[in-house]
């Protein structure tokens, strides 16, 4: 562009240079043109971050010295593309199209000889070194209506060339807007996603290892109380052997101690195997754990399904099995219809409210009796239903199971008071957002008999 615009002001103002003759001051006026116009074409490096001063200058230049209006165009074209303010075009096409009309018909009403319309008019041969005079072929009319009309069309070429580079300007910025808001949303979800992903540890690491670790806690209770009755049998048995006055009753009171020590032994040795495996499968469970977050990328598969943690005949009978064993009293009613149909993530839910029920209640109910009902067929949907009383006053750990109701929205305060008053059941509160996702419900609280309820019902999702 530079080479272009500074030519086509140098070439006019040759020809314009031509009428002149022996006028001295014309002659002037056209060789400061020429030094202006060699330089001219540079003025267009600086479009880019000044177009409007140099738009103006190039206007000036046109005006006051006989160039050609191409400069003006081309910084009309740099101003247009820049520029976003509908009165800067408003008023910058106009003074462009009458600068450009004006430089053209300047050079068409020159004499024939210093105009460069006249010469493209002209007949071969004839002007200049040839020897023979200059002969038109259009009479200046059609020439001067030419020139005006190339001079407009050049100007809506470059209205359009600008409008032009403005809209791919716009769409490359819009492009990179979207690039960087699309790489924003993709953080944004990988942060989601990891979030959810430690929610999801959080609630696997409490759903397994609270159950395993409330078992251990009371088979260790049983543990405890069959150790003090174990002491208390020794301690008679010492008092018969050291105040035995009759032989015959001393010698039986002895074998009954001694068939009731080694029963009370035998019991605390199971006791002891009970909490040595649940022992050993917390420890499994809390390696499992660390291994998903070592790889968070396996943990997002073994959380999705886990046999063991789904609503499988074989996995509910393990964990009543567990908690029966434990000394739990269970009272279970079990009807599960077309199970090999059901949704692996519905299952894993529904598993989960059975074994975050049983352990709620034995940790904060231990020695009542717990009722279960599991209902799951394509008609009802699936429905977990775990209710205990308060235990009587006066045994150790009891507590109630919470003071307040909690449902899928959320309402109140979620959780079950722990029995040392400051645990909230974070359980509870990380079963109820499960259920929620999964479209369900989830409610629990006390009846006016003080008989806390645990209620799930989830959709039937094949």
């Amino acid at each position: 562009m530079v080479p272009c615009a500074g030519f086509m002001c140098l070439l006019h103002d040759a020809f314009a240079n031509a009428q002149y003759g022996n006028d001295t001051l014309g002659t002037l006026w056209t060789v400061l043109g020429a030094l202006v116009a060699i330089l001219s074409g540079f003025i267009l490096v600086a479009r880019n971050e000044y177009p409007e001063p140099i738009f103006v200058l190039s206007c000036i230049l046109v005006v006051i010295l006989p160039f050609d209006s191409l400069i003006v165009l081309m910084s009309l074209t740099s101003l247009l593309a820049r520029r976003t303010d509908r009165r800067i075009a408003l008023r910058a096409i106009p003074v462009a199209a009458g600068i450009t009309v004006w430089a053209q018909l300047r050079d068409a009403r020159r004499t024939p000889d210093a105009s460069f319309w006249h010469q493209l008019f002209a007949e071969p041969h004839t002007g200049g070194d040839s020897g023979v005079p200059l002969r038109v072929l259009a009479s200046d009319t059609t020439i001067e209506i030419t020139a005006v009309t190339v001079g407009l069309i050049a100007t809506l070429i470059a209205v359009l060339a600008g409008f032009f580079i403005r809209s791919r300007a716009t769409a490359r910025a819009a492009q990179a807007k979207a690039s960087a808001a699309e790489e924003e949303a993709k953080a944004l979800h990988a942060d989601l996603s990891n979030q959810q992903l430690a929610d999801a540890i959080a609630a696997e690491a409490h759903d397994t290892l609270a159950h395993s670790l409330s078992l251990l806690a009371l088979n260790a209770s049983a543990l405890q109380a069959e150790s003090t009755k174990l002491q208390r049998s020794v301690s008679r048995l010492d008092g018969n052997d050291d105040g035995a006055a009759d032989a015959v009753d001393g010698d039986g009171g002895n074998s009954t101690d001694v068939d009731g020590i080694i029963e009370q032994s035998e019991s605390i040795r199971r006791k002891t195997e009970d909490i040595r495996k649940q022992a050993a499968g917390a420890l499994d469970e809390a390696h499992s754990v660390i291994d998903m977050l070592r790889h968070p990328d396996q943990a997002r598969i073994q959380i999705a399904y886990d046999d063991d943690a789904s609503l499988t005949r074989d996995s509910l009978d393990a964990l009543l099995t567990d908690c029966r064993s434990a000394g739990m009293q269970i009272n279970a009613w079990i009807d599960i219809q077309q199970l090999s149909r059901l949704n692996d993530r519905i299952g894993t839910i529904a598993y989960h409210a059975v074994q975050e029920g049983l352990t709620n209640a034995r940790r904060h109910a231990p020695g009542v009796p717990v009722s279960l009902e599991i209902t799951a067929n394509p008609a009802r949907g699936v429905l977990v239903h775990v209710a205990n009383p308060l235990p009587a006053v006066g045994n150790a750990g009891t507590a109630s199971a919470g003071n307040s109701t909690g449902n899928a929205e959320g309402n109140g305060r979620t959780g079950a008071a722990g029995h040392d008053g400051k645990r909230s059941g974070a359980g509870l509160a990380g079963l109820l957002a499960r259920v929620r996702k999964a479209n369900g419900t989830c409610r629990y609280g006390f009846d006016e008999r003080r008989v806390f309820h645990l209620v799930v019902q989830l959709p039937w999702v094949e």
